[in-house]
């Protein structure tokens, strides 16, 4: 019988959530880049604006061109040049323009202007050698970053900088610099002869970003804060700080570059954004002066306002300028800026800078001065973006029919198995499509923040319950009455320096979206049900069913007395069948199978009736099943070499040392949790025959190998009775498959599924055989090559 249309329905949909919430937060982002594509100068007290402006000649040059402030830039500068400069710096009298080196590859130029009424209009080069990550100037000098955290000043004669210091932002004011220093915490460290500003620096702190104007500097703390100091250093609203990611410091105050992308300053007598602009959002933002410039998201245009320099007639400056450094697509962790690949090279483009909220709509053409209105390339790109979004719904739709018949026609199997009857009926539980195995529901609801913080006593610390692998674990109580576990990631924990910060982000969403892509298509009475998710304002929840009984880590360690289910070995090795059930279900009926590289006695919760699930699928990933991982097995294949996760004493040590991942790992760590369940052991502690702690792993296997499983039982528990004793041995045989050094000759899941079912089985917590004849099984201890099961009078 086919399911209802709106089970169907909800199912589709349910399958397309995960792909919207993925496109969502890979939606176009920028920021303020250390490298920026436009610098602003002084020339005999002139303002000048340069930039790198698209090359009409070819996708492969930029072009420079600058201009003086003021009047009606009808007349500009082109500096012609022979490879695509990537980032400007400007200063006193002078330019420079950084680019790959023509004659060594992998380094980059930097080349010098001189500006000056006698100058001239020749560059000259100043330096070549490792990239830069970074690049900073004041009064007439420059100061860059490399990418080994080096800091390097030129024309900057007495300046002694320890090479042994390692950097990962400069500011240059008059006189001094100031870094911004690799690590935790990331604190700021001032050189020079201007006394003041490099006494006042902080002594403390962490810090992500930096700015220096004339004899004053101002830092964002890794928390928002923003610290100025020097002589008359701008006075800041501390009440408005938070939420900053970029600073431009000038004469009368300081502008921040919002993390939505929006600008406001502080300070006396500073500029503020003109009112056609107050809402305008901003690439990246520079100061010289009483002057402020910055490059609009709408359409990459340079505009100017402050200072006598810049009105309302000439506040649009170039038309389009380069947003940011061209460089490989593939470098792009947190996405790619909308329509700059075609401003570079085949194959690379303007990446996303990952400190910025991701999910910020893109603004109107109409808030760029002069523009107004949608342009025919943006309404064919509009129509070419809606076209490919109805290809993919198609072929999403085609897909989950597709998943639809194939579940339908494994329901029909497995109801003319369960029909068999007789010597023919299986042991083994029901499985996908069966009434036993169907979880509470299959439908992701949406939930919103309000609802979520009225559920938990706004996150507070008395809901808290646990940690999972992307934030905190919260109790909570919904409108209707649901209790629910929410799993939040927590702002406070995302960056703890400008380092960590991109990393830290991008590893939220990945734990976010694989999570929500894992549970949306599970639907197992051992694994967690997903409720629904938030993903509102910059937030990342998720919403599961209440446990009432925590983890199996906390039964077995930190509970005393021990509940009853924990405290009978029957009832460990029920405990132990349901989430291998569980396991079993991910590797081999899950579309496509899912491995959890993360199986651990925390990992598996109990619901108020002691049912085992399979939990926290942030670091999940999908098998490719083209493939066999050993030769000659149809087991699950391998990955691709990906970066290494999971938890030290249950990690597969295989996949720890090649980094080669296949669902063996996932055994290899159930193994652990068997030998745990058994022994009563935490995973790593310190024995009475040893002084240094050691694996559980290390203590029990030589036990159960030398045939003495009695040695490694949890001398908590009650002797097991004879038919327990045989079926432990039995499970510790098994255990110590699951842990063995080879991938290849580990048990498959389905296996340990058997195995575990038919130790139930010995111990009379199960049917005592297959044909019901009354017969109690006798065990093989021949490890999982045999499954020997005979019967005996």
């Amino acid at each position: 019988m086919p399911p209802p249309r709106r089970l169907r329905l909800h199912a589709f949909f349910l399958f397309l959530l995960p792909v919207f919430l993925l496109l969502a937060a890979r939606r176009p982002a920028a920021a303020a880049a250390a490298l920026s594509p436009f610098a602003l100068a002084k020339a005999d007290a002139t303002t000048i604006v340069c930039a790198l402006l698209p090359s009409a000649a070819s996708p492969l040059l930029v072009d420079l061109n600058c201009t003086a402030a003021g009047g009606d830039h009808a007349r500009q500068e082109t500096y012609p040049s022979s490879h695509p400069f990537a980032a400007l710096a400007g200063g006193e009298d002078f330019l420079c323009a950084v680019g790959p080196s023509g004659e060594r590859a992998g380094d980059v130029d930097m080349r010098w202007w001189d500006l000056s009424a006698d100058g001239g209009s020749r560059s000259k080069r100043v330096y070549m050698g490792p990239p830069l990550r970074a690049l900073s100037s004041g009064e007439y000098r420059v100061c860059g970053v490399l990418d080994s955290g080096e800091l390097h000043c030129w024309r900057w004669r007495g300046l002694n900088i320890s090479r042994d210091l390692r950097f990962v932002a400069a500011a240059v004011g008059h006189g001094f610099v100031c870094g911004i220093l690799r690590g935790t915490p990331a604190s700021i460290r001032c050189f020079g002869n201007d006394t003041v500003a490099v006494a006042g620096a902080p002594a403390d702190g962490s810090f992500d970003v930096v700015a220096a104007c004339r004899h004053r500097a101002c830092a964002l703390s890794t928390t928002g804060a923003l610290k100025c100091w020097g002589r008359d250093p701008p006075r800041v609203d501390a009440a408005a700080t938070g939420g900053y990611a970029a600073l431009a410091l000038g004469e009368s105050g300081v502008c921040g570059l919002r993390t939505n992308f929006t600008i406001r300053c502080f300070g006396d007598g500073v500029a503020h954004p003109p009112a056609g602009l107050t809402r305008a959002q901003f690439l990246d933002v520079r100061a010289q002066g009483k002057a402020f410039c910055g490059v609009l998201m709408a359409n990459y245009s340079l505009v100017c306002w402050g200072g006598a320099e810049f009105n309302a007639t000439n506040r649009l400056v170039f038309g389009r300028v380069m947003p940011g450094p061209c460089v490989p697509m593939s470098s792009c962790q947190c996405g790619v800026l909308p329509g700059s690949a075609n401003l570079c090279d085949a194959g690379r483009c303007v990446c996303v800078d990952c400190a910025f909220e991701l999910n910020v709509a893109r603004p109107s053409a109409s808030l760029v001065p002069g523009k107004g209105g949608m342009s025919r390339r943006t309404m064919w790109i509009a129509i070419a973006a809606a076209a490919a979004a109805f290809l993919v719904f198609f072929a999403a739709l085609q897909f989950a029919l597709f998943l639809w018949c194939r579940r339908r026609r494994r329901r029909r199997r497995g109801n003319e198995q369960d029909t068999s009857g007789g010597a023919q009926q299986s042991l083994m539980p029901a499985r996908l499509g069966s009434s036993r195995s169907r979880g509470p529901g299959s439908v992701v609801e949406h939930f919103t923040l309000d609802m979520l913080h009225a559920a938990t006593d706004g996150f507070s610390d008395d809901s808290r319950i646990g940690t999972g692998s992307f934030g905190s674990v919260y109790r909570g109580t919904l409108p209707d009455g649901r209790e629910v576990a929410i799993k939040r990631a927590e702002e406070s924990a995302k960056a703890s320096s400008s380092a960590a910060r991109p990393a830290r982000r991008r590893d939220r969403e990945t734990a976010f979206t694989s999570e929500l892509t894992a549970l949306a298509r599970t639907n197992h009475k051992n694994i967690v049900c997903l409720l629904g998710c938030c993903a509102d304002s910059g937030e990342r929840v998720l919403v599961y069913e209440y446990m009432a009984n925590g983890t199996l880590h906390d039964q077995l360690h930190s509970r005393s007395p021990m509940a009853a289910a924990v405290s009978s070995w029957r009832g460990r090795l029920t405990i132990a069948l349901g989430a291998a059930r569980g396991m079993e279900y991910m590797h081999v009926y899950a579309v496509p199978p899912i491995i959890h590289r993360d199986v651990k006695s925390a990992n598996i919760l109990l619901d108020d009736a002691w049912t085992a699930k399979i939990a926290d699928f942030g670091l999940s990933s999908v098998l490719d099943p083209s493939a066999g991982a050993c030769a000659g097995s149809d087991d699950g294949a391998p990955q691709e070499p990906i970066y290494t996760g999971g938890t030290v004493g249950y990690m597969d040590p295989e996949y720890y040392r090649l980094q080669h991942l296949t669902d063996k790992s996932d055994v290899y760590s159930f193994g652990v949790v068997l030998l745990e369940l058994m022994s009563g052991c935490r995973v790593v502690q310190r024995y009475a025959e040893s002084v240094t702690p050691k694996n559980v792993v290390e203590f029990a296997v030589p036990h159960i190998l030398a045939d003495d499983v009695a040695r490694v039982l949890d001398p908590r528990l009650p002797a097991p009775a004879p038919d327990e004793a045989e079926a432990l041995a039995y499970v510790g045989y098994l255990a110590a498959d699951c842990v063995g050094p080879v991938g290849c000759d580990r048990p498959s899941m389905t296996e340990v599924v058997d195995a575990l079912e038919r130790a139930l089985a010995a111990c009379g917590a199960a049917p005592l055989s297959r044909a019901g004849t009354g017969r109690r099984p006798v065990l093989s201890r021949s490890g999982t090559d045999q499954f020997d099961l005979t019967d005996t009078d």
